[in-house]
């Protein structure tokens, strides 16, 4: 199905700061780019990583609203956590309102705050592709990117322990997916270094 990428931008620029709106053009170029490395899809992994926060900035209650409506398995963690519901939210939303209906598209959003175990492809993109984004600053950015471009596996990895990490810095709660992906990545990692 094709998608009309034009009208996507047209709404995220009307309804994303300026911040927001180039964030989402530097996800959406750094997915397409992990894409073509990995072999998945680059045109899917460009539209997922487009409109990955398209919901970020809407009030509170209404990423709550769409949350819940969203028919997704959301756990009771992410209810309690306001800045994971902007993913949930958004899957729904672009599934509404842009007629989006490519699970992996959907999924890839939906878990790319929190992840999980036994991600696509497509889905590690977008969470790494949000992670090292040309806007990104943060003190590891670096070394993060250079690993998501050679390992895709231990990429996960460090990014679930820095998710992991920050979490519990700042006294929040993990998600049950979050703590799931982290042991997949690490059960991974592991058998990867056996095999050597």
């Amino acid at each position: 199905m094709l998608y009309d990428l034009m009208e996507m931008k047209k709404y995220l620029k009307e309804n994303l700061s300026q911040k927001r709106y180039t964030h989402s053009l530097n996800v959406a170029d750094e997915c397409r780019k992990l894409a073509l490395k990995y072999g998945e899809d680059s045109e899917r992994a460009y539209l997922a990583g487009l409109l990955h926060d398209i919901c970020k900035e809407l009030p509170d209650t209404e990423q709550k609203r769409l949350a819940v409506e969203s028919g997704f398995s959301v756990c009771r963690e992410e209810l309690e956590t306001k800045s994971l519901w902007h993913a949930i939210a958004g899957a729904y939303f672009i599934k509404t309102h842009f007629g989006i209906e490519d699970i992996d598209v959907l999924n890839s959003v939906r878990f790319h705050t929190v992840g999980r175990a036994g991600m696509t492809r497509l889905e590690e993109i977008v969470y790494l592709g949000d992670l090292i984004s040309a806007d990104r600053d943060y003190k590891d950015v670096d070394k993060m990117r250079k690993i998501s471009y050679t390992n895709l596996n231990e990429a996960m990895l460090e990014a679930f322990s820095f998710a992991v990490k920050s979490v519990v810095k700042k006294g929040g709660l993990i998600p049950i997916c979050t703590a799931e992906g982290y042991n997949f990545y690490t059960r991974l990692h592991r058998e990867e270094k056996s095999k050597k």
